[in-house]
């Protein structure tokens, strides 16, 4: 492994430790979609029906192209991995949107609200996520045509990195929404995105778990207990049976 790669397996290694709490949050709402018993296809019979494109179900098309544009950010593509867009990010969020965890469902909603108390209180908003990123996303391509004539998805790449940056520290501010709760939840989700189970949109090809050496929802791993240090040499297999 290169010094150069070393950086960015660790990020994701990091990431991969953490409970994605929104697939969590999908619990049944969505795996019943996705396990559905059926044999995901393989080989001649995959490359003779590919999957036609994904259509979002909650974001507007403007929506979609900002989520699209901000996580290739958030994970770019490189010599060593797939990037968010690749491995359908933008897609697990789209689903999420639907689940109750997008609805707000697992939480208390009905305040009194104290967004600048301690964060050991937890989520401190009246908007559910679905609300912070439609919110957000309208705040933000409002701040990026008043300040440089152009929505976010219009502005040249390094600009675009630089309003996500503003986003992360603050130093953009909304009326509707907290601009650091809209950018962590794009980054949490992103992140969450490149991880998950395919089953749930994300992690196409098992992208994500391919760049750690993740081997996913394999069965049986009796034959390795007793050897240590030696790398596990098969690919990953998601809970619908699709190997990697």
């Amino acid at each position: 492994m290169t010094q150069e790669r070393e950086p960015r397996r660790r990020f994701l290694q990091q990431v991969l430790a953490i409970v994605p709490a929104s697939t969590l949050a999908a619990g049944a709402a969505v795996s019943q979609t996705g396990c559905t018993g059926q044999p995901a296809q393989t080989g001649t019979a995959a490359s003779a029906n590919p999957p036609k494109p994904y259509t979002p179900t909650y974001f507007t098309e403007a929506e979609w192209k900002f989520v699209a544009a901000a996580v290739d950010h958030l994970i770019p593509a490189d010599q060593y991995g797939a990037g968010a867009i690749e491995a359908g990010v933008p897609e697990f969020i789209d689903r999420q949107m639907e689940t109750p965890w997008g609805h707000g469902q697992l939480w208390y909603m009905q305040g009194p609200f104290h967004p600048d108390v301690v964060p050991e209180l937890g989520y401190q908003i009246n908007q559910t996520p679905r609300d912070v990123y439609r919110h957000g996303i309208a705040a933000c391509d409002a701040w990026c045509k008043q300040q440089h004539g152009k929505v976010f998805v219009d502005l040249d790449k390094p600009l675009q990195e630089q309003v996500l940056k503003d986003l992360d520290s603050g130093k953009i501010a909304f009326d509707n929404v907290p601009s650091r709760t809209f950018f962590n939840f794009l980054l949490s989700n992103t992140k969450e995105g490149y991880f998950a189970d395919p089953i749930y949109g994300g992690n196409k090809q098992m992208a994500g778990w391919k760049m750690v050496g993740f081997p996913g929802a394999r069965a049986d791993f009796a034959d390795w207990t007793d050897q240590p240090n030696v790398k596990y040499p098969y690919g990953p297999v998601s809970i619908s049976g699709e190997k990697g």
